[in-house]
């Protein structure tokens, strides 16, 4: 598991083994003994099919995702999206399961073992649960750190239905949509051309569709998202075309490297433009992404917050802020991830801004969350404020 290696790197700080004085929260953690971990799977609804991007094919209408969830002898229950997959995860619920709460969790850093990643999101709701304090505070607030938040599922959605494409019209309807749900920041995919149309064709469609986003919005800002589909020549095209449009950032334009970004940011700085620049969504390297940030070639950090785990944004949070840089962790696909980063910025600040994954479930109550005028508010209850509702 990537992530459980990245652990005792550098760029996380101290390692998690060095010893800590914990908490006296972590004194009420001790009380509670883990009793069981079960497995299960929560669904989530997007509220339109959501197609392609520069890179796959249609996403479909919302995942299913794996859970665990954790009881306590004390009757405490914490629960959250699944780390990696189930079968290796249930081998290590063997060990999780006669240890104290305090042997696994600490307050103020998180799990304490890095084997432990795949429960990292269940334990941090379950020491909230047992504490009856929001994730958010945990991390040292009591009152959460407040950011804006984006919608991330306009996609190329005006090449669908493929027998009747519903053209530029869809995406606008799209954000009209996503504007009544409370957003004031659209974030649009780009980089037709790769795959699914003639480059010239695809890339005046981007321009197109840049241009009448920002146009038909204009209390509202404008993200964009490569998803490596471009050469940096090309981008700068595509760059070239929506002259006069303000960009809040530009997202994965190509794959990460320091001669390709050394190009883009030249070619902004010589134009005055001064648009954010995000990457480390895919295929991500740490490594190369501190390189980038200190070389001033990146301002976003973007590794999904499932994938580098909650514990390890904990530790990376305050070596992007010494390195001058911001956070948005990668949240796409599921709205929980959505909701998780919430708690990671009303906690620790330095956000950007959230990615958001409008969806409804059966399964989990998400009504605690408020979307206003662009801010994503996340509830004050214990843990990360989402009760399910499917039994175990």
């Amino acid at each position: 598991m990537a992530s459980v290696a990245l652990l005792d790197t550098k760029l996380y700080g101290m390692p998690l083994t060095a010893p800590l004085a914990q908490p006296i929260a972590d004194k009420e953690l001790s009380y509670h003994t883990i009793q069981s971990v079960k497995f299960s799977s929560v669904r989530l609804q997007y509220p339109r099919l959501v197609g392609k991007n520069a890179r796959l094919d249609i996403h479909g209408y919302g995942p299913r995702v794996e859970t665990c969830i954790i009881h306590t002898d004390k009757g405490a229950m914490g629960w959250g999206s699944l780390r990696g997959s189930r079968r290796h995860a249930e081998d290590l619920a063997k060990e999780l399961t006669g240890k104290k709460v305090s042997d696994v969790f600490q307050t103020n850093v998180g799990i304490s073992d890095g084997k432990n990643i795949p429960f990292d999101m269940a334990l941090h709701d379950l020491a909230g649960v047992i504490l009856n304090k929001p994730v958010y505070a945990l991390l040292g607030q009591e009152k959460p750190i407040i950011t804006d938040c984006y919608s991330g599922m306009i996609y190329f959605d005006d090449l669908e239905p493929s027998n009747k494409p519903g053209g530029i019209d869809k995406i606008l309807e799209e954000c009209a949509y996503d504007y009544k749900l409370g957003y004031r920041q659209f974030k649009l995919k780009i980089g037709r051309g790769n795959r699914w149309m003639p480059f010239s064709e695809g890339l005046q469609r981007d321009i197109e569709v840049t241009k009448k986003v920002a146009e038909a919005f204009p209390d509202c800002q404008v993200l964009v998202d490569g998803n490596n589909g471009f050469s940096v020549e090309e981008f700068i095209q595509y760059m070239k075309g929506i002259a006069g449009v303000s960009l809040f950032w530009i997202e994965e334009p190509f794959h990460e490297t320091v001669t390709e970004y050394e190009k883009l940011r030249s070619w902004l700085k010589g134009e005055g433009i001064n648009t954010l620049l995000a990457d480390g969504e895919a295929d991500w390297d740490q490594n190369l992404l501190r390189e980038l940030i200190e070389k001033k070639l990146i301002d976003v950090h973007l590794t999904d917050i499932e994938d580098l785990g909650f514990t390890n944004w904990r530790k990376l949070m305050p070596e992007l802020q010494k390195l001058g840089a911001q956070a948005s962790p990668h949240a796409w696909g599921s709205l929980l991830k959505t909701h998780y980063t919430a708690h990671l910025t009303g906690g620790l600040g330095n956000t950007v801004t959230i990615e958001g994954v409008s969806s409804t479930s059966d399964d989990v109550d998400l009504s605690g969350y408020a979307l206003k005028n662009g801010k994503l508010v996340p509830p004050a209850t214990a843990g990360f404020g989402m009760p399910l509702l499917k039994k175990e």
